[in-house]
């Protein structure tokens, strides 16, 4: 039916994954965390820097990366626009 061979199967069924996938995955969920913490606001070298005063020791790129396979982007905010017309004046 799935065309997977029997012994592949019980391999699949039978393995963990591995230390670097659960660190992957821990980060990622701390990513996700942070991005919504901070209203969408925060790139991947603010992210980088608050898991680093975690304890993750794990570079900007990395994050970067795992932000783009997340799909998350930081939103930037709007720049402040003076107003030039005179409230008093009618």
């Amino acid at each position: 039916m799935l065309e997977v061979s029997r012994s592949g199967y019980y391999k699949w069924r039978t393995t963990e994954t591995s230390q670097r996938e659960q660190r992957k995955a821990q980060i990622m969920e701390r990513i996700s965390f942070h991005f919504k913490d901070k209203q969408s606001k925060y790139g991947s070298p603010k992210i980088a820097g608050l898991l680093h005063l975690e304890g993750f020791n794990v570079t900007v790129r990395t994050v970067s990366i795992y932000m783009k396979q997340m799909g998350l982007r930081a939103r930037r905010s709007k720049t402040f626009e003076e107003s030039t017309t005179d409230p008093l004046q009618d």
